[in-house]
């Protein structure tokens, strides 16, 4: 004789709804120190921008002033500023990059 068990339904449990993280602008800002390979290298290792768009952008900042980099959930962005920050630092370097709400 087979034994069945007793059919239970399974209980819908509501999560509640969750925003997503606003997203942010990382600005890079020039300086007359940072050497231009160290800056293409740090966008290319910390933020994973392309060769031929890290060159870009390192140009636009040294001729403009600021480049635009890329737009990133909030917490990712201000993750990878931070390292980027570090990175300079333990170099001598004054990089900087600032985030701007989209």
């Amino acid at each position: 004789m087979v034994k069945t068990l007793p059919r239970t339904i399974p209980r819908v449990v509501e999560l509640p709804e969750t925003e997503f993280e606003p997203l942010y602008r990382v600005i890079i800002h020039n300086d007359d120190v940072t050497p231009m390979d160290f800056v293409v290298h740090i966008l290319k290792q910390v933020f994973f921008v392309g060769g031929p768009d890290a060159l870009n952008i390192m140009f636009t900042a040294h001729y403009t002033g600021a480049a635009y980099v890329q737009t990133l959930p909030k917490g990712e962005a201000q993750g990878r500023v931070n390292k980027a920050h570090f990175a300079a630092g333990l170099e001598g370097y004054p990089l900087h990059f600032s985030l701007e709400p989209e």
